[in-house]
C-alpha cells in the first residue's frame, strides 16, 4: 500500500478504532492462553508502595504491557502521536489504560513536533494526581539505549522508575527499528519487575547519566530473565526482538 493511501486510511477514526479493538481482543487472547509466571511472585504487592511510579519498558515490548499493571492502580501510557500509533492508543484504552499522546526525540525540532514537552508536562501532572505513568525508555529510532527523558521525569516528579517486562515464549519478529515481536497465544509467559531506581531532585548531569545507565542495565537484565523464565534463550544480546 502506498504511503498516501495508508495515511488516508489511518487518518480517519473508524478504521483505527476497529483495528484497535481487534488488537485489544487479540492481546487478551494471548494473555489468557499463555501459562504465566511472575518474578517476584508478589510483584503487584511489591509495586504498590512505589506508586505512582514510572514504569520503564523498551520499544517493541509495549503490546503486552497493559497486563503487567496492578489492576487496582490507575496507569497512563505514553504513545506516539504518529498516525500508525492510533491503533495502539485505541487498544491501550480498551485494555484499561489512560493515554498520553507524545514521544521522545533526539533533536529539538522533533521534540516540538512529537509533543515531547507537552507529554512531559502531562506525565508530571498524572504522577502528581496519583496515576502511574508507563513509557518506553529508548527514544526513536535508537533501540535499547535508554534516553535521558525518563530519568528527567523521575527527577522532576520525585517518583521512582520501575522497570517492568512481559515476555512470551512464542513470538513473530518484526523487521523494524525497535526490534518488535508480536506475542503469540498458547505458550509460556513471564512478567519480571526490576529494582526501583530513584533520582534525586538535585541530580546533576553526571548523576543523570549514571541513572540513565542504571535504567538501561536493569531493563537488559530483566528482559533476559523474563525470557529465561518463559523458556527461551534471550534474543536480546544478538539484536533480536521481544514480545
Amino acid at each position: 500500500m502506498k504511503k498516501s493511501a495508508k495515511r488516508r486510511l489511518l487518518g480517519g477514526t473508524l478504521l483505527p478504532k476497529a483495528l484497535g479493538s481487534v488488537l485489544a481482543g487479540y492481546l487478551r487472547l494471548v494473555h489468557r492462553t499463555n501459562r504465566l509466571v511472575c518474578e517476584p511472585a508478589d510483584y503487584v504487592e511489591r509495586f504498590a508502595p512505589h506508586a505512582p511510579a514510572i514504569i520503564a519498558m523498551w520499544h517493541g515490548q509495549h503490546f503486552m504491557m497493559p497486563f503487567t499493571r496492578p489492576r487496582t492502580l490507575p496507569v497512563a501510557v505514553m504513545i506516539s502521536t504518529a498516525r500508525d500509533a492510533e491503533i495502539n492508543a485505541v487498544a491501550a484504552e480498551k485494555l484499561g489504560l489512560i493515554t498520553i499522546r507524545a514521544s521522545g526525540a533526539h533533536k529539538g525540532r522533533d521534540v516540538v513536533r512529537k509533543r515531547g514537552h507537552a507529554g512531559f508536562v502531562e506525565a508530571i501532572r498524572a504522577l502528581e494526581a496519583g496515576t502511574t505513568v508507563a513509557l518506553t525508555a529508548d527514544v526513536p529510532k535508537v533501540a535499547r539505549v535508554a534516553g535521558r527523558g525518563i530519568v528527567l521525569l523521575a527527577k522532576h516528579s520525585g517518583r521512582p522508575i520501575v522497570p517492568l517486562v512481559y515476555a512470551t515464549s512464542r513470538n513473530v519478529d518484526v523487521d523494524s527499528w525497535d526490534r518488535a515481536s508480536v506475542s503469540l497465544p498458547f505458550g509460556r509467559s513471564a512478567i519480571v519487575m526490576g529494582e526501583p531506581i530513584h533520582v534525586p531532585a538535585d541530580a546533576d548531569d553526571d548523576l543523570i547519566e549514571a541513572k540513565r545507565q542504571a535504567v538501561e542495565a536493569e531493563l537488559n537484565r530483566i528482559v533476559d530473565r523474563a525470557y529465561e523464565l518463559a523458556g527461551v534463550v534471550s534474543k536480546f544480546r544478538d539484536g533480536g526482538g521481544h514480545g
